[in-house]
């Protein structure tokens, strides 16, 4: 009874809140940066200390990307939180919103004091409805708590935060689609350079991270680069949410160390559903390269390991497939999806997305032929690397994979007109 007192009294049942957040030690590092004056580049040193590698799936190291931004350049500068997470099989950065909105609200604030902005935007995914409510209250409470806004606690220092509603579209999710889509311009990618950190919102200084990014500043500076690189391995510190969905007993975000095997982060979920084999997984989104269990069972959860395997750890998005998956079926849908969501603006997407698409649907539905799975390699070569953005990578690794891997599949569609899987009837509860 004691315990269930002090749960109600820390009021644990609701994380989202400014009074659970502080009471857990929240805001104390904002606090001490503002009465101390930190300076900026001690907070730039801690974080590459770090190694604090970007979250939203380029995983570009995070110090160093704060360091980009100039210093003596007048006029206004601006942080923004990409929080849209489009990618197929991501669900880390809307829980943040949902429970813990305080730590990216602070992490925002001191993102904003250690490169020189003062204004910093949170783009949400349109959909998020309920995490951009949580969120917004949030703001209310730190604003009303004199924590964010005009001469912070006294201290001299501003900094405003915002929520901006996307539309719900794929490709803001690529940093300078973002950028457009809040100028309000139809969101389509920027040929870089220029940069954001010399070019960005409106034209100004701009510094664009992810939410578990930002999030993970606070305790990185409450208890040390050191620290918090130790949790992990070499140039992959600190622990990572990872989003692990599919066939498994326990789906859910899993906030483990960096470099933790694949093994026991799949016991974790509560291992393969039904006792059935495990077959693939995704590690990284679904716009990673898919790996066969054999490879998948000796990597570990970080991203020079799940590169030297031959994927990327991306946003952590973890899929997990048994042996009902039918793997043509699979990349059918992932094609369709990149299909749909291209801008438009670069042709060898705009075109070579449809081409994709089409090809394997048609093996999918019995009409395949065997030239098609070279055709499908070679228009994935052409698109990959010639695009403004990542999307176009995104469509084409998949299909180069799933090729390589499990070719004999889609030529048992082809020459079979049906799936070699045994696919299960299951149950509706």
């Amino acid at each position: 009874m004691a315990n269930e007192t002090c749960f109600q009294t820390l009021h644990l049942d609701r994380p989202w809140t400014l009074q659970t957040y502080q009471s857990a030690g929240g805001y104390q590092v904002w606090k001490k940066i503002l009465k101390k004056k930190r300076p900026p580049d001690e907070i730039i040193s801690e974080l590459k200390a770090s190694a604090l590698r970007g979250r939203g799936g380029a995983g570009f190291p995070t110090g160093l990307k704060w360091s980009f931004m100039p210093r003596n350049v007048p006029g206004q500068k601006y942080i923004v939180c990409n929080s849209d997470e489009g990618e197929p099989g991501t669900f880390k950065d809307r829980d943040i919103m949902r429970f813990n909105p305080h730590s990216l609200i602070e992490g925002m604030a001191i993102a904003g004091y250690t490169i020189g902005a003062t204004v910093g935007y949170n783009y949400v995914r349109g959909e998020f409805w309920e995490c951009y409510e949580r969120f917004e209250a949030a703001l209310k409470e730190a604003r009303e708590a004199g924590l964010i806004g005009k001469n912070i606690l006294g201290s001299g220092v501003d900094f405003e935060l915002h929520t901006h509603l996307g539309a719900g579209a794929y490709i803001c999710g690529e940093e300078t689609a973002l950028l457009e889509s809040l100028e309000g311009k139809k969101g389509q990618p920027r040929f870089k350079p220029p940069f954001p950190a010399s070019y960005g919102l409106y034209g100004r200084p701009t510094t664009i991270n992810n939410t578990e990014t930002l999030a993970s500043v606070p305790t990185i500076l409450q208890k040390g680069g050191k620290w918090f690189h130790e949790l992990g391995k070499p140039n992959n510190g600190g622990t990572k949410i990872f989003s692990v969905s599919g066939h498994v007993n326990k789906p859910g975000n899993y906030e483990v160390p960096m470099g933790m095997p694949f093994a026991e982060l799949l016991e974790m979920a509560g291992g393969i559903r039904d006792g059935r084999e495990f077959k693939a997984c995704i590690p990284g989104g679904s716009s990673t390269p898919v790996l066969p269990a054999e490879v998948m069972m000796d990597v570990t959860m970080d991203y020079d390991s799940l590169a030297k395997a031959g994927s990327m750890l991306g946003a952590g998005s973890v899929i997990i497939m048994d042996d009902s998956t039918c793997m043509v079926k699979a990349l059918a849908r992932i094609a369709h999806f990149y299909y749909e969501e291209s801008c438009g603006q670069c042709t060898p997407c705009r075109e070579g997305t449809g081409w994709l698409s089409r090809v394997i649907h048609r093996i999918e539905h019995g009409q395949g032929r065997h030239e098609d799975l070279d055709m499908l390699v070679s228009v994935s070569k052409r698109i990959e690397g010639r695009t403004i953005c990542a999307l176009g990578d995104a469509a084409a690794l998949p299909v180069v994979s799933f090729i390589e891997h499990f070719r004999e599949e889609f030529e048992y569609h082809i020459d079979h007109k049906t799936c070699m899987v045994d696919v299960p009837q299951r149950k509706v509860a």
